[in-house]
């Protein structure tokens, strides 16, 4: 199985649970590579705060699963580990039916500790969102 085939399946699998992770059901991969996880997504009344705006902590769940994903297909430990430290920086809002891109860089990955970021940009402007870092232990 490819890394977009088995990106589709993690994806599809997180979103179609009972708990929280259900919130990720629209999201869409788009592009996996060693180190390097693309997701988008057609922001819906689900996905808003009362102003009609991307929710700040949906951000922080796409923010945590696109990194955590990224992180998943570069080590070999196939594990994508337990969150540490994540902070998120919020530039511009999203609203109701525009399209954003998730695009997840991973920094670094060592034995323990695996670094990433993660973008959020307007998919027809370019515009950034937000912007998050993510720290995960991997395990030993």
């Amino acid at each position: 199985m490819s890394l977009n085939q088995n990106l589709r399946e993690a994806l599809k699998t997180l979103a179609h649970v009972r708990n929280f992770d259900r919130v990720l059901e629209k999201v869409t991969p788009v592009f996996a590579d060693h180190g390097k996880v693309i997701c988008e997504l057609k922001v819906e009344e689900e996905h808003t705060n009362r102003m009609g705006t991307v929710h700040g902590g949906f951000i922080a769940t796409l923010v945590d699963v696109v990194s955590s994903l990224a992180l998943l297909y570069t080590t070999e430990k196939r594990t994508c580990g337990v969150s540490v430290d994540m902070n998120i920086t919020y530039t511009s809002p999203a609203k109701l039916g525009e399209e954003i891109m998730i695009t997840a860089h991973v920094l670094k990955q060592g034995r323990k500790l695996g670094f990433a970021y993660v973008d959020l940009t307007n998919k027809a402007t370019g515009k950034l969102i937000a912007q998050g870092r993510h720290t995960k232990y991997l395990g030993d």
